[in-house]
């Protein structure tokens, strides 16, 4: 895809006038002269599947080789969504939404994958190092490299690739990730998809008992609350508000990737109440699509580890009895 720069009326430096000036008019003062200051703005919205700018944290990329690039991003000071309770850090999630994103970019502008192609996500994993999320002065701006690597495939309209990621903020290690897409053409998606890629995304059967509280899963509102308590101990129903404008900042006609993971994230807080835990680090396969109107139950229990100041918690996704996601999340506790 070609982007034609827009290039603005010549300036005459004697009398600061456009050459398109009507004659007669009087001339204007003398512009200042000196290097353009580079100008900043956000990658379109599209490349990233948002439907708001303002979740859009990418903000550019250049080719370093052939399968390596090096993307800018930048996180604002203060979030809706992405925000931890005492709002010192940011939220280590934000570093797996900013990994995706750099994916879908990537794939669109790079691999020239079409718009209208579907991704389907199979894994996504991040580490993040708490001590460079600390919250300062201004935005956060970031230098991720990722390098991007399709795998063979059959057919030419299809592409797998794998994307790896080192988050740098400044000279320091902010993040790294990992992900594993499937881009398809919408006609074939539609194929995969049936009945369900044209229906609204009507809600699984209401449960009778409330969300969670907030604090219980490491939230502050509770339009956040995405968990429902269920009979089991360790269970929860998955509830998520399908009107929320970060989690469905669009019309799907599935439950986002980024929803399984932050109930992951809510379960392993609610396992461990009143302790909350900070996913710094988690592992994530998608088995299959989670389908709106069909019930979903989220199962959490603790993992052995060989830190033992680490929480490690495995949080598992079921519909009809079948697995749709896996999380290994990884956490430090503070006392609430």
């Amino acid at each position: 895809m070609t982007l034609l720069a827009y290039r603005a009326p010549a300036i005459s430096r004697a009398t600061g006038a456009s050459h398109g000036d009507t004659p007669g008019l009087a001339a204007g003062p003398d512009l200042p002269t000196g290097p353009t200051p580079r100008l900043t703005s956000t990658v379109a919205k599209e490349y990233v599947h948002r439907a708001c700018h303002a979740e859009v944290f990418l903000t550019g990329s250049e080719q370093l080789n052939e399968t390596t690039f090096s993307v800018s991003a930048q996180w604002p000071r203060a979030h809706t969504f992405f925000s931890t309770p005492d709002g010192t850090r940011h939220d280590p999630i934000q570093a797996a939404e900013t990994i995706r994103q750099a994916g879908l970019y990537l794939a669109h502008t790079r691999f020239g994958v079409p718009l209208d192609h579907k991704f389907m996500m199979w894994n996504l994993d991040y580490t993040t190092h708490p001590r460079h999320l600390l919250i300062g002065a201004t935005p956060t701006d970031l230098s991720i490299e990722a390098r991007l690597v399709p795998q063979p495939r059959r057919t030419g309209t299809t592409i797998d690739f794998t994307l790896n990621t080192v988050v740098r903020r400044g000279p320091h290690l902010a993040a790294t990730g990992h992900a594993r897409f499937t881009t398809v053409p919408d006609s074939t998606y539609r194929r995969l998809r049936g009945a369900r890629r044209e229906a609204d995304p009507t809600p699984a059967p209401a449960v009778s008992s409330e969300p969670l509280p907030p604090a219980r899963v490491g939230r502050i509102r509770p339009c956040d609350v995405v968990l429902t308590p269920a009979d089991a101990p360790g269970t929860w129903h998955l509830t998520p508000d399908l009107w929320h404008p970060i989690l469905f900042d669009h019309a799907n006609d599935h439950i986002p990737g980024m929803v399984l993971l932050e109930a992951a994230r809510q379960a392993t807080n609610a396992l461990t109440s009143p302790v909350t835990v900070s996913p710094a680090c988690a592992a994530t396969t998608y088995h299959r699509y989670a389908e709106h109107h069909v019930p979903t139950t989220i199962t959490a229990r603790h993992t052995p580890g060989e830190n033992p100041d680490a929480l490690i918690t495995t949080v598992t996704g079921h519909q009809n009895g079948e697995p749709i996601f896996t999380t290994v999340l990884t956490g430090h506790a503070d006392q609430r």
